[in-house]
């Protein structure tokens, strides 16, 4: 069974977008160095926060399957970028993040082989961290 997902964005301005996904409005800004107003979070600061977001929803899930009780469950997400090719200028790195470090502290009494056969279990049922890790063919169609 599939399931689909979308949304909807508008164009307030030359950084700021306005995203409707559900019943939520999501803003996606710029920070004032980047030409923006900082009204939200950066598109690339979002791609961290769904990584974190999805590794949240599948560990929870995945520790109640395995019997695994946190007491304390905290993910912090760093991505490396060159801005430069989005920037516009001459250079031969990406215009994504060059890696993404995930660090996940958790509390537990569960045996450090279970915590570690969880996170496993995690990375591989992550459809966001999926998406990153695998290329997902995306097609780009224009309306004038």
């Amino acid at each position: 069974m599939e399931v689909s997902f979308s949304v909807h964005a508008k164009s307030l301005s030359k950084t700021l977008t306005e995203v409707k996904a559900r019943n939520f409005t999501i803003y996606i800004d710029e920070p004032p160095n980047l030409g923006g107003q900082d009204k939200g979070a950066t598109p690339v600061e979002y791609l961290l926060a769904t990584l974190a977001g999805c590794i949240n929803v599948v560990g929870s899930l995945v520790a109640k399957e395995m019997g695994i009780n946190f007491e304390n469950f905290e993910i912090e997400i760093k991505g490396v970028l060159d801005p430069s090719k989005f920037q516009g200028k001459q250079t031969n790195e990406r215009a994504g993040f060059k890696k993404i470090d995930v660090n996940i502290k958790v509390k537990t009494n569960a045996e450090k082989q279970l915590v570690e056969k969880w996170l496993e279990t995690v990375k591989n049922r992550c459809p966001v961290s999926d998406n990153l890790v695998n290329p997902t063919p995306v097609s780009f169609n224009l309306n004038v």
